[in-house]
């Protein structure tokens, strides 16, 4: 049996490495190679088990190198797990390149990927021709990358052969392109197996009938991910203009790829400002990647760092998140450059460059990547259309119903839809959109519920006005604030007096820290104590007109709130800012949200008209009742209904719903604000507002506060003559069994003292609203009444027993009060019922 010892120059024998055994499996010359100096001695001794007596070893610096050039040498991969027996070394940059012989050394990128000690040294040795293209390389790679230039880094960036996938349906291979070839998103949507990268056209046999690389099939295993040494990393990504801020290799990305028009160092000089990246072409108010140093921004993701579910979906990338980062980046741009169609692997697939096997996988990959983010509602989403199902076919169908058609049912069915789920909506009213209703009777659109869009950026109800191209109004800073008698109030008592309104919301933000439910206050009685203690430590004393200022901003916490201050929790009253809020501006929708919402609803199975009184899931089918007697089945049921009639029970649940439940339901408070639009024959307001959007109405007393506290132009560059204003707090029980006429009459008292200096003419239209009065809403929002906390939201979004579901504002923590947040909560309990 033969020993390969390696010898150091002293003449013994190394002990780095063990001499190995070989096995039937194993080639002959399976030795070890001393290198220094790129001296290479390979050493052959003979020996024999059992020396006969007398006889001594013969010494290893007394033998003689074989040259038997007719025994082939070879060298097994050492990386443990390996499966390449026999590697190929696919740089071939060296004359002396091994090829597929013996090299004294492979060096491992993956199973299937390898490249020998004499490509190696090609590279690496500053006297060798290859050094000046990997120094080159590396100093492009040190100026924009964090990680290691290695020389394996080198050869995976730039050297390992591109693969590309066969375009015809009926075939789908793999193959390796030559070195040579640059890979392009255009090639990858056009190759064909054999296509000529040439002007001259190809005669032969059908390429496509030649069997695929047996390395293709390894890439597929679960195990093959754990042997790569490197991490992919894309270049050319779509993410790339979105990301110009961060390391490239750190979001998945080649420092080696094409450099943006700004340094690196002027990007991260501005690292504190967090400054967007302008894209072209790019709606401003997507942003779905935070900056360096950017936080506390709604629907926006580190992308740098896997998000909690995506590590509880993806746990295989928990250690090294690269391959996930670079394909979540990816898709995720992708999406936001063009939101009108559907996103599907096939299209991002063409987006990954990427050289060597890996990007067999990462291909492989997207499909899961992109199903949990259609899944989840962070891409294709909205109101998209859709011709065939989002999701993978689950092996049994199911159907859902969802109990009412406001935006939060609305979104949850379009989902669901598109997801293949086969759903029926059933609305008591006769039209759809619940707190939704636009009123264009006066001329231009108002919104008898919401209308307006507070924070644009990232903001879904945005995606949808540019998948559709309806604009926005933004709605302007300025506010001037009238008191009765015509007198506009001196901006400086509005500062002063906005800081003393906040100062004492600070106060109350630091008293609640350490206080339980059982020791909350309304916040009514708060604020009134938190007031007094500052005017008498401080020995200031408001004016009378300061005062008055103070009640409008109150006004406003009542409007926030939509009830008075004695209703709501002083230690939870904006449980939700302790989460990222949507930022940007605010908006006006001047064609309403209806128009949203009928798009959300177009194709999908609504039948109006049918107030749903029972819903029964003891047994393994849900059966739901309406008030004329029909039933239907369903083995889900989403319930969208407003808080107000879970509290009163207008639905029977059987069995009854759980205690938590139904004690979450009722520490939250139905709050109810009222609106009035008035149509003028002219802009009277005009010469006086000078264009704002809104203008604020001082109350005359603190009994008066919340009538009509805020006017808004609902169209202030136009030439429509129509007023919208609110009624809040106390004021909204004042009116409740007014007549409209009554409602209008003191609201054009309101505005003749507020433009005492004119004559303001008689409203030729209008409407009021009746929230409180209307039988399937009986609210506008809700709120957190005193004794309860934020988690009542949480609370009432859990399922119960995996068949009856929630939705609503009522049931999202993050952003209530808002269609925003019952849109999301729809697109939630979707994402719930898909996989459950």
């Amino acid at each position: 049996m033969l020993l390969l010892v390696v010898l150091d120059y002293s003449g013994s024998a190394s002990g780095a490495r063990r001499a190995k055994k070989r096995s039937s499996g194993e080639s002959p010359g399976d030795g070890q190679t001393l290198r220094s100096s790129g001296r290479q001695i390979n050493v052959r001794v003979k020996r024999t088990n059992n020396p006969p007596p007398g006889q001594s070893k013969r010494k290893a610096t007394d033998t003689e190198e074989e040259d038997d050039q007719s025994e082939k040498k070879y060298r097994k991969c050492e990386k443990a797990g390996c499966s390449a027996t026999y590697p190929v070394c696919f740089a071939s940059a060296s004359e002396r390149c091994a090829k597929n012989g013996y090299t004294s050394r492979w060096y491992h990128l993956s199973c299937g990927e390898h490249f020998c000690n004499e490509c190696f040294d090609h590279n690496y040795r500053s006297h060798k021709d290859g050094y000046e293209t990997f120094a080159a390389w590396k100093k492009v790679w040190t100026s924009n990358g964090k990680s290691e230039p290695s020389l394996k880094a080198f050869m995976a960036d730039q050297q390992l052969p591109y693969w590309v996938q066969c375009t015809k349906p009926d075939c789908r291979k793999w193959r390796q392109l030559t070195k040579e070839i640059q890979l392009t998103a255009s090639l990858a949507a056009t190759y064909r197996c054999g296509m000529k990268f040439s002007n001259i056209k190809s005669e032969g046999p059908d390429q496509c009938s030649q069997p695929e690389d047996l390395r293709v099939a390894e890439v597929t295993d679960s195990w093959w991910h754990s042997m790569l040494i490197l991490p992919p990393l894309f270049k050319e990504s779509p993410a790339s203009p979105f990301l110009a801020a961060y390391y490239p290799d750190c979001v998945g990305m080649s420092p080696s790829g094409s450099p943006c028009n700004m340094s690196l160092t002027e990007l991260r000089a501005d690292h504190c400002r967090a400054v967007q990246p302008q894209i072209p072409g790019l709606c401003p108010y997507f942003q779905p990647f935070y900056q360096p140093n950017e936080c506390g921004k709604a629907l926006c993701v580190r992308p740098d760092m896997m998000e909690l579910d995506e590590l509880y979906e993806f746990p295989e990338f928990s250690r090294d998140p690269t391959m996930y980062l670079a394909l979540r980046n990816l898709i995720l741009a992708s999406w936001h450059k063009n939101c009108k169609e559907v996103l599907t692997s096939q299209k991002c697939a063409l987006h990954i460059i990427v050289r060597g096997l890996v990007r067999v996988r990462c291909v492989q990959e997207m499909d899961r990547v992109l199903h949990f983010m259609t899944r989840k509602g962070l891409i294709n989403t909205g109101v998209l259309a859709v011709k065939r199902p989002l999701l993978p076919e689950r092996p049994c169908s199911r159907n859902v119903i969802i109990i009412g058609a406001g935006a939060s049912g609305l979104a949850a069915a379009r989902q669901l839809q598109n997801f293949g789920t086969q759903v029926m909506v059933l609305e008591a009213r006769e039209r759809i959109g619940g707190r939704v209703w636009d009123d264009a009777s006066l001329g231009v659109t108002v919104g008898r519920g919401a209308q307006i869009v507070n924070g644009c950026v990232n903001n879904p109800i945005a995606l949808m006005c540019e998948q559709m191209g309806v604009k926005m109004h933004k709605l302007g800073e300025r506010c001037d604030l009238f008191q009765e008698g015509g007198q506009v109030t001196d901006p400086a008592i509005d500062k002063r007096m906005d800081f003393h309104f906040n100062a004492i919301l600070d106060v109350v933000s630091e008293w609640r820290k350490d206080k339980s439910q059982n020791q909350d206050i309304p916040l009514r009685e708060k604020v009134q104590e938190v007031k007094k203690n500052f005017l008498q430590e401080s020995g200031i004393q408001f004016s009378e007109l300061e005062e008055k200022v103070l009640q409008f901003h109150l006004s406003n916490l009542e409007y926030a709130c939509g009830s008075t201050l004695d209703q709501v929790s002083a230690r939870s009253w904006d449980h939700n800012e302790f989460f990222a809020q949507f930022s940007g501006d605010h908006t006006l929708l001047t064609k309403g949200y209806s128009v949203l919402l009928h798009k959300l609803g177009e194709g999908l199975d609504i039948r109006t008209k049918c107030p749903v009184q029972a819903i029964d899931y003891s047994g393994d089918v849900v059966k739901v009742t309406s008030s004329n007697g029909s039933q239907w089945t369903a083995q889900k049921v989403l319930v969208t209904v407003p808080l107000t009639l879970l509290q009163k029970n207008l639905i029977q649940f059987n069995p009854p719903l759980p205690e938590r439940k139904l004690k979450a339901i009722h520490s939250l408070g139905a709050g109810i604000i009222e609106k009035i639009a008035l149509q003028f024959p002219y802009r009277f307001w005009d010469n006086k507002i000078q264009g704002a959007d809104y203008f604020g109405h001082i109350p005359p007393s603190p009994d008066k506060r919340g009538m009509f506290s805020v006017f808004y132009d609902m169209e202030p560059q136009g030439k429509q003559a129509v007023l919208m204003s609110v009624i809040t707090g106390d004021a909204v029980s004042a009116v409740r069994d007014m007549e409209d006429k009554e409602v209008v009459d003191e609201c054009m008292k309101v505005l003749r003292e507020l433009f005492k200096e004119q004559e303001v003419p008689e409203p030729v239209n209008f409407f009021v609203t009746h929230w409180s009065k209307d039988m399937w809403s009986q609210m506008s929002y809700s709120f957190v009444k005193t004794g309860g906390s934020g988690e009542a939201y949480d609370i009432l979004a859990e399922d119960v027993q995996g068949k009856v579901f929630f939705a609503g504002e009522a049931t999202n923590r993050h952003f209530p009060q808002t269609v925003t947040g019952a849109y999301l909560s729809g697109v939630r309990e979707a994402s719930k019922m898909s996989v459950m």
